[in-house]
């Protein structure tokens, strides 16, 4: 037993080195995204104890006195962090629910269409406004939602007899013209995972279905979900992941006023006011709140795991 243990170990030794020379460039591509992973994603995690520690600069994270759990008492303790921590919860879920279907509705129907000139235009102009500024986008919004004459939205609203409404200081809608401009920005990026998962279906399912006499609908149905549901599972379990991140932090900031911060001021946004860009930056304070953001979407990611692998037997792991 251990003559052969010790013969199998060289001999492993050799295979793998043997599966390195032969495979050398595919292990060197993937290579770059796992040292850039390495870098950016794990590395930086030192920094974490931060928020425990009383950082100053001067005397590096290392040389700064611990401090517990004092950050993350200080954040619970203020008395906005409950409206704070809602309305993230509330821009994030509104954004994520509200597209979400929106996108594969988008593939499916693209899938569908007929003609393919008709397919491509439509995908176009849908793809078209990811490529957008966000400076640009907010600012069209400024424009179309404005009460004065060039405030299109607001002349439609009095030429049906109704009044013109602040919809950039009324906080009320906040959550809903930044969710729905972020769907018209993403809803064609978004579809083109779906549109992928939609052509490496088996093109005889279709010609069996149709053979059968299955309308268009119950092609969808019955070829089309079923086909791209473990995509459409994996992309929401991911999506859960990331709800509270915010990505378009600086179209939130720039939508922001006086008059509508009860329901605009979300998380990343204060830490960069009170933890960055106050006079006096607080940087474990900053670090604590992003912390605390950070547990939350892991918390998500694996409720929703879980509840998908009992639901329909997809799940990351």
């Amino acid at each position: 037993m251990r003559h052969t243990s010790a013969a199998s170990g060289p001999g492993r030794t050799a295979r793998t080195w043997r599966e390195l020379r032969t495979n050398y460039q595919l292990y060197a591509m993937v290579s770059v995204p796992v040292i850039w992973l390495i870098v950016f994603m794990y590395v930086p995690m030192y920094g974490v104890q931060i928020a425990f520690r009383n950082f100053r600069a001067v005397d590096g994270i290392t040389g700064s006195p611990w401090a517990g759990l004092k950050y993350f008492r200080k954040f619970f303790h203020a008395y906005d962090s409950a409206s704070i921590v809602l309305n993230t919860i509330e821009v994030c879920f509104y954004t994520l629910l509200a597209g979400f279907p929106i996108f594969v509705l988008l593939a499916l129907l693209l899938n569908n269409a007929n003609s393919k000139r008709f397919r491509k235009a439509v995908q176009m102009s849908t793809f078209a406004p990811y490529f957008i500024s966000v400076t640009v986008v907010v600012g069209m919004l400024h424009q179309f939602l404005s009460t004065q004459d060039y405030g299109i939205i607001n002349r439609i609203i009095v030429f049906f007899g109704g009044h013109p409404i602040l919809f950039m200081t009324e906080p009320g809608w906040f959550s809903t013209i930044y969710s729905w401009s972020n769907i018209w920005q993403g809803a064609g990026f978004n579809a083109i995972i779906y549109i992928a998962a939609l052509s490496s279906i088996d093109t005889s399912l279709y010609e069996a279905a149709v053979m059968d006499g299955a309308s268009r609908l119950q092609r969808v149905r019955h070829i089309d979900l079923p086909g791209i549901m473990p995509t459409v599972v994996i992309t929401f379990i991911l999506a859960i992941g990331q709800v509270m991140n915010l990505g378009f932090f600086d179209k939130i900031y720039l939508m922001q006023n006086s008059l509508n911060l009860d329901r605009s001021e979300v998380i990343s946004t204060y830490v960069y006011k009170t933890g960055l860009a106050a006079s006096l930056p607080n940087f474990s304070y900053a670090a604590a709140i992003g912390l605390f953001n950070s547990a939350i979407n892991f918390a998500l990611l694996i409720a929703a795991n879980q509840f998908a692998k009992r639901i329909n037997q997809s799940s990351l792991w």
